[in-house]
């Protein structure tokens, strides 16, 4: 039973003594409600036992056994749930509801005992005693005395509550029995459902009216109190509005009197900054406005410190303020130089900005999106952008931001509003013209409240941001003389749109000898400074430097190699500190004494050629990889097995790996029968790690092609590209990171698709020079360079001479 709404809807005086009770009854638990004798309420039914304990008492003398929940949470309460004793009841009216619940109007006749439960389901049959009450006998003066206290405790209590009528208070004036005056106020009492059963199992009438009268002195009390607190609440609005105008009258007489109270030198300080912010015009007439409101605001109201927290956010942005820019191309160039090693590019980019700016003065800044692994210099690249154009610099980092309001602000409304993250970062500048960075802006999330992306789309549009409008500020902040610097790992995660608005220029990773060339120049100085340590006390040979890197470290960037160089540091410094000086040499013979052993193998060892086995090349968002890949033919049915943990595109490229193979069978002289008599299995080591993508297509179906002709593919060749069932070799992206890979590996030769020529511009000088890279339109000619020119050496096992007509000819040729 479902108990929506519980009402003392009326009271029957009559004890209904010509009823007779059943000794076996339907029962209906009730939750968080004690049903009293003489009480006729309302029910809501919607439990399944309740809707058909209601069913069976309509069937027969409609009488029911309303008995409490001990737990009203309790959804399907078994015996040891319910209270011992109840109320026998009447239903008098029933109602069928929409939603399939019941609405009955019951009346209670008699309390009753449970002494037995005869079935629990579908619902509860119970064997009930009544529990006949036994009249006081003659009144005595003392219970007198306490009848007339109820009922003039129970008068003024609902007379505080408003709900005395003159036919409850006739009703009062008429019971005489203790026991029903008793249910009857107990029954209009906010009592809980322990204290009401428990007056519901007392059997004696004048011990029950003796509890009620306690209860009701309590009750009583409260709602005293209560109204007490009600009218000095209101008393307190009273007084706090008197004094509000007493108040106003005392600024009026104060300024008549030419004296000046804390609020108006507060609002005179105002009306100054916002005169020195040199604000737009419209902005000033809004704060004007805010200015207005506050001065007529009483000081302890709850929209004061909104309004005033809003005007010092205006006042205090630098909507006029800028630095002015360094336009000295060479100077700038000095400076980049000094910060970063190589990056030609970007510096190239920065250096064109500054020269446009010196002929042009109001040319927009650009939107930059710099995009690489970890540890390339992303950030430290905008640090050194600023410090070449003497702006300021301001840095933001949105990984894993999931809030529209960071970047828009929230509106000011809400407690603890704030403008958003520009808003903060401009006025922590100082400036309108700073060099903002946002870090890590491929890791944007988005929820349920909002897409921080797309609010991005209007800050990073030099079209639209020249009128910016924050949420909080609610008036457009100029951002056109911004220089907007991003950086991302990856470029897949960043929505379209935004990503169309931003120039992105891709840094790939170091190579070892530019690795070499940075820690000589940068790590290794800065490391020495930060553990106290001066140049003569600690020397890292050029040999040892190269096994840190190669052994030691295993990224595209920096970071790792730093981190060594510190490890070396702090284990001289310790030294030094114990025996209080000494010089120190780090050779690639002790470097073990400061490092330990090895943490990574070299990257790719080359072996001997061998059958079924290519070398690849996989670009990673930490730069590029050697990738081989393995393949072996064996007796079977035709099956194609792929291992290594690979994503569906690449297990797509070995599919067609598979088709083009078997379709150029007869050129490379197989048995047609060959695919359906062996299983092939694919597989690229390092299962653990995902692999995805097209640019393996080549690699697979030379490794296939290798296996099936039991050919070795040349070790020192390796390849790219994404292959089509025709053959043909299709561009891929990442040549850059591939080939720092290659050269890593120690690879002379690299094959390329013939649409990646133009992407070797991109190339260093000194990679060039080291690798030969071959361009390729087509599969048969990587076979070529990756096998050697076919035929590609004597027929083996799988190897089967054509029959038929065909086989026959070649026969009378043989012998002719």
């Amino acid at each position: 039973m479902d108990m929506d709404d519980t009402v003392n809807g009326g009271i029957d005086f009559d004890e209904q003594e010509s009823v007779e009770i059943p000794e076996v009854l339907p029962l209906m638990a009730v939750r968080d409600v004690v049903v009293f004798p003489a009480m006729i309420l309302p029910l809501f039914v919607g439990r399944e036992a309740s809707v058909a304990a209601v069913n069976e008492a309509l069937a027969g003398d409609r009488l029911l056994f309303l008995v409490a929940q001990r737990d009203g949470r309790e959804e399907r309460p078994a015996a040891r749930d319910l209270y011992g004793v109840g109320v026998v009841a009447m239903i008098m009216r029933t109602l069928q509801l929409p939603d399939g619940r019941l609405k009955i109007l019951a009346q209670a006749l008699a309390r009753g005992r449970i002494e037995a439960v005869v079935q629990e389901r579908p619902h509860f049959r119970v064997r009930v005693a009544p529990l006949r009450e036994e009249g006081p006998g003659e009144t005595s003066v003392e219970l007198e005395a306490v009848i007339r206290n109820v009922r003039e405790q129970a008068e003024k209590l609902l007379s505080l509550k408003g709900v005395l009528t003159p036919e409850v208070g006739s009703i009062l004036n008429n019971v005489d029995e203790p026991g029903r005056l008793a249910d009857i106020v107990a029954s209009n009492l906010q009592l809980k459902v322990a204290e009401a059963q428990e007056l519901l199992e007392l059997e004696d009438p004048v011990r029950r009216l003796h509890r009620v009268n306690g209860l009701l002195a309590r009750e009583l009390e409260v709602s005293t109190v209560q109204a007490k607190i009600q009218s000095d609440a209101k008393e307190e609005m009273t007084r706090t509005q008197r004094e509000y105008f007493l108040r106003e009258q005392l600024r009026a007489i104060k300024r008549e009197l030419g004296e000046i109270d804390e609020k108006d030198e507060e609002l005179e300080e105002f009306r100054e900054r916002i005169r020195r912010a040199k604000m737009p015009p419209d902005v000033e007439k809004e704060a004007l406005k805010q200015l207005q409101r506050l001065e007529g605001m009483h000081p302890e109201a709850a929209e004061t410190s909104m309004v005033r927290t809003y005007l010092d956010w205006l006042t205090e942005l630098p909507w006029s303020r800028r630095t002015r820019d360094k336009l000295d191309v060479r100077a700038a160039k000095a400076v980049l130089d000094e910060d970063h090693y190589d990056l030609d590019k970007v510096k190239d980019r920065i250096l064109e900005y500054i020269a446009v700016r010196k002929l042009n003065p109001g040319a927009k800044g650009p939107i930059l999106c710099f995009v690489g692994p970890p540890g390339v210099g992303k950030t430290s690249l905008g640090r050194s952008i600023a410090r070449a154009l003497g702006r300021k610099f301001v840095r933001v980092s949105l990984g894993g931001v999931r809030d529209e309001a960071e970047i828009r602000g929230h509106r000011r409304t809400y407690i603890g509003a704030l403008p958003g993250r520009i808003i903060q970062g401009l006025k922590r500048a100082g400036s309108n013209n700073p060099v903002f960075m946002m870090d890590e802006v491929d890791k944007i999330g988005a929820d349920f409240r909002g897409d921080p992306a797309a609010a991005l789309l209007e800050v990073l549009d030099p079209e639209q941001n020249v009128a910016f409008s924050d949420h909080y500020l609610d008036v457009p902040f100029d951002l056109s003389g911004v220089l907007f610097v991003l950086t991302a790992n990856v470029t897949d995660t960043i929505p379209s749109a935004l990503l169309d608005r931003l120039e992105v220029i891709t840094l790939a990773g170091y190579t070892a000898d530019e690795k070499r060339a940075i820690a000589r120049r940068y790590l290794i100085p800065r490391q020495l400074r930060e553990h106290g340590l001066k140049k003569a006390q600690l020397e890292i040979s050029d040999s040892a430097l190269d096994l840190i890197i190669e052994e030691y470290t295993q990224e595209a960037g920096l970071r790792e190699l730093e981190r060594q160089i510190g490890a070396i540091c702090r284990k001289v410094a310790r030294r030094i500190a114990e025996e209080g000086t000494g010089t120190f040499r780090v050779t690639r013979g002790n470097l073990h004494k400061y490092l330990g052993i090895p943490r990574y193998l070299p990257e790719f060892l080359k072996e001997e050629s061998q059958v079924g086995v290519a070398n690849g090349l996989a670009w990673t968002p930490y730069g590029g990889e050697m990738l081989q890949v393995e393949v072996t033919v064996m007796k079977g049915k035709g099956n194609v097995t792929l291992t290594g943990l690979l994503g569906e595109v690449m297990r797509e490229s070995a599919q067609a790996a598979v088709s083009y193979a078997r379709s150029r069978a007869e050129r490379f002289g197989l048995d047609p029968d060959l695919f359906d008599e062996s299983d092939i299995h694919i597989h690229v080591p390092s299962g653990a790690i995902p692999k995805d993508g097209p640019s393996a297509g080549v690699t697979m179906t030379t490794a296939l092609v290798s296996a099936l002709l039991e050919h070795p593919v040349n070790r020192d060749v390796a390849m790219t590209g994404e292959i089509t069932l025709r053959g043909r070799v299709l561009p891929i992206g990442g040549l850059k990171e591939k080939a720092l890979a290659a050269l890593r590996a120690d690879i002379p030769v690299v094959i390329i698709p013939e649409q990646n020529e133009r992407d070797l511009e991109e190339i260093p000088p000194h990679v060039r020079r080291h690798i030969d890279f071959r361009t390729v339109r087509h599969m048969d000619e990587v076979l070529e360079l990756a096998l050697g020119p076919p035929p590609w050496g004597p027929p083996g096992k799988r190897r089967r001479r054509p029959a038929g007509r065909a086989g026959k000819r070649e026969r009378a040729a043989a012998r002719g």
